[in-house]
């Protein structure tokens, strides 16, 4: 299982979580669903190993990867380019593989300045997928992108077998996945249904 037990994170006076707990399976697609500002993308920096609660217990696989809410593209690096920056020498040749899971196969040497909101988030998208891990973490993977799309790509995501925790806002990604953990806060708490 991939777990939180008891964490607490605070930032100043501000508490965003109070000795909270969660359990995820280690399989399949798992979405957090809650308003702005509840407290997931906190969640999701600890379980990456970028945020040290204050106290608390967290296990995760030895290798997570996340992908963050803001892009964080470099405009002189092509879209081939940041995907093969995260590949080792030997894997170099996965970087159409990438492209084409994200639908991004007609842009490779495109550079971040040239693509839409939507198709920078799935260059990021990509770069984290090339990059791999035992858990993929994905902090609003599907903003900008429109919902077909949306869901043809969390499918191919799905084939990949690795366990995946999301947040996301849109309802349609949300229902494909495999379980819904509704959430309020700050703090942080999962909501009774």
């Amino acid at each position: 299982m991939i777990a939180v037990q008891d964490i607490t994170v605070r930032f100043g006076e501000k508490t965003v979580l109070e000795r909270f707990s969660l359990q995820i399976p280690h399989a399949g697609l798992t979405a957090l669903s809650g308003p702005s500002g509840c407290g997931k993308t906190t969640l999701l920096r600890v379980l990456a190993g970028l945020q040290v609660p204050q106290s608390g217990k967290v296990h995760v696989p030895p290798r997570p990867a996340i992908l963050f809410q803001e892009d964080r593209l470099l405009p002189w690096r092509t879209v081939e380019q940041h995907i093969a920056d995260v590949l080792p020498r030997q894997r170099r040749g996965e970087v159409k593989r990438w492209l084409e899971l994200v639908e991004l196969e007609g842009e490779a040497r495109s550079e971040p300045g040239c693509l839409s909101g939507g198709m920078g988030r799935r260059l990021a998208l990509a770069r984290t997928l090339a990059w791999g891990g035992d858990l993929l973490l994905l902090d609003e993977p599907f903003t900008g992108v429109d919902a077909p799309r949306a869901a043809r790509i969390l499918a191919r995501i799905r084939a990949l077998g690795v366990p995946v925790l999301l947040s996301s806002h849109e309802q349609a990604v949300v229902e494909l996945c495999d379980r819904v953990i509704p959430l309020d806060g700050p703090p942080l708490a999962v909501k009774a249904r």
